[in-house]
């Protein structure tokens, strides 16, 4: 979004009365806006190949992971611990909320 703002004021400016007036100002917007049109393809581009495969980013992660499967692994025992945090967390918010006991702070600082 940001590129494709970049061009439209490159070409907006290249529109400027001024750019006839002094030939200087042009050579410098001229440059400007081929620098932010390379620019704007060149994310283009990248913008395309983070998309290939399935529709998602997730299609690159999915062919990484056949040429590493350590990776694959990794990215599950993440899930599993994220999980783990969670319910835990659950747990502790729930035993915050009761009355403060011997039984509960007991298991409130396991």
């Amino acid at each position: 979004a940001m590129s494709k703002s970049a061009v439209k004021i490159s070409s907006d400016l290249l529109s400027n009365p001024l750019c006839e007036q002094e030939p200087a100002f042009l050579e410098m917007v001229t440059a400007f806006d081929t620098a932010m049109k390379r620019m704007d393809s060149f994310n283009q581009e990248k913008v395309d190949w983070l998309w290939l495969g399935n529709g998602t980013a997730g299609g690159i992660l999915e062919s990484f992971s056949s040429v590493f499967p350590s990776l694959n692994m990794a990215v599950k025992r993440r899930e599993q611990t994220l999980q783990d945090y969670k319910r835990l967390q659950s747990k502790v918010e729930k035993y915050e909320e009761k009355e403060r006991t011997g039984p509960v702070l007991a298991k409130l600082h396991q």
